[in-house]
């Protein structure tokens, strides 16, 4: 189980390769990889800038790693989340679970892109073609699909 938080950008292919290398195990891979759109609600995006709070962020990155882990049976997992200010089509986020079988390696990743949409210690701001720019607020949608992993975990199997 890995997270980093970085400003570099990632290779998507050369990270799954160095969470799985050496595994026989594994039987489902699932990615996630988010990248900056260039527009938002109509308006044409020049960059978005994401903060966080230096160890309070990675720390909260490892709880919620290890929580995926308690609910659903993975070998491996990693997230990798970028800070700084980024470009349109540039990398964001990864998410790579590995699991046994597919199910749980999908409803992992699942889990961890909507706490790490809704409840991770990230700021995010876009700056708008036009110069103007503003924080991003949460969408009610990203709310309601974060709030139906509420609850206790199930246990992995």
């Amino acid at each position: 189980m890995t997270v980093r938080v970085q400003r570099e950008d990632f290779d998507v292919g050369n990270e799954v390769r160095r969470l799985t290398a050496g595994r026989t195990d594994i039987g489902a891979i699932v990615t996630f990889t988010g990248t900056v759109r260039s527009g938002n609600d109509g308006a044409a995006i020049a960059a978005m800038t994401l903060e966080h709070y230096p160890g309070m962020t990675e720390a909260e990155l490892a709880r919620v790693e290890a929580e995926a882990g308690k609910r659903w049976p993975l070998q491996a997992s990693l997230i990798v989340h970028r800070v700084g200010e980024l470009k349109p089509g540039d990398n964001i986020v990864l998410v790579v679970t590995a699991s046994a079988h597919r199910e749980a390696a999908f409803s992992a990743t699942e889990f961890l892109m909507d706490y790490l949409k809704m409840r991770a210690p990230f700021w995010k701001k876009e700056t708008r073609a036009d110069g103007e720019a503003h924080w991003v607020d949460a969408r009610d949608s990203d709310e309601s699909a974060a709030e139906r992993w509420d609850g206790p975990p199930k246990t992995a199997e």
